[in-house]
């Protein structure tokens, strides 16, 4: 007489389940050990290659910043082209070298701002747009800085509507920026040059609404003028 077969109970198939698996799972990992480990070697070189730039990055940063806390003096004494080169005989480097050394940094991006400024005062001007249009640092003072710079430049090449463009771009970059009004005036005066007067009447509400306190509403009643239908 044939034995009745044992019935197998759901915990039983479960376990042999997981013992399956667990067999399947050494058998693949002998059979792939060698693709695994230099997947997992290459994973683990790529995380140190990132946390050592991260860490260069740092210290670049922090160098940059003692390095244009050093210029800035010269530059807001006006000798641009000092601040441009440096100091010579002194440890005092120029701008242009601060941002060749340390330009990927966000310290070296804001001397970028600073390099695109002294240009510009000195007239040069196609030197000083190389500088404000390789921006990209994330402060928003200096970012609205250099997208007005652009846009002098575009003012300078008598191309108004760019340059209103720009303007208006660089008011809209931070609430904040003490400087917006001014940005919103002198697209205001660009649009008037080109004639867009819809353009232009839209930014003159916009001060009156938003910056009645600031110095530009002694401006902006001969605007209002040019624009009036």
């Amino acid at each position: 007489m044939l034995a009745q077969k044992k019935k197998i109970t759901k915990k039983q198939l479960k376990e042999d389940n997981l013992v399956t698996f667990y067999y399947k799972a050494v058998q693949y990992f002998e059979n792939n050990m060698k693709p695994i480990l230099i997947i997992g070697g290459s994973v683990i070189v790529l995380a140190v290659l990132v946390y050592l730039y991260s860490v260069k990055l740092k210290n670049d940063n922090e160098k940059a910043a003692l390095e244009l806390s050093r210029v800035v003096s010269i530059y807001e004494m006006g000798n641009y082209q000092e601040a441009i080169d440096g100091k010579k005989g002194t440890n005092v480097l120029g701008l242009k070298q601060i941002v060749e050394s340390y330009g990927s940094t966000e310290n070296g991006e804001i001397a970028k701002v600073y390099l695109g400024n002294s240009y510009l005062y000195l007239g040069k001007i196609d030197k000083a747009y190389e500088y404000f249009d390789d921006f990209s640092g994330d402060s928003p003072i200096y970012k609205a800085t250099a997208i007005a710079g652009i846009a002098g430049y575009y003012e300078y090449k008598k191309e108004f509507e760019k340059a209103a463009d720009k303007y208006k771009e660089a008011a809209l970059v931070s609430k904040e920026n003490a400087s917006n009004p001014q940005y919103l005036l002198l697209a205001v005066s660009n649009y008037t040059k080109v004639k867009k007067n819809t353009e232009a009447k839209e930014l003159i509400e916009k001060i009156k609404e938003e910056y009645k306190t600031s110095d530009v509403m002694r401006e902006i009643d001969k605007y209002s003028f040019l624009v009036k239908e």
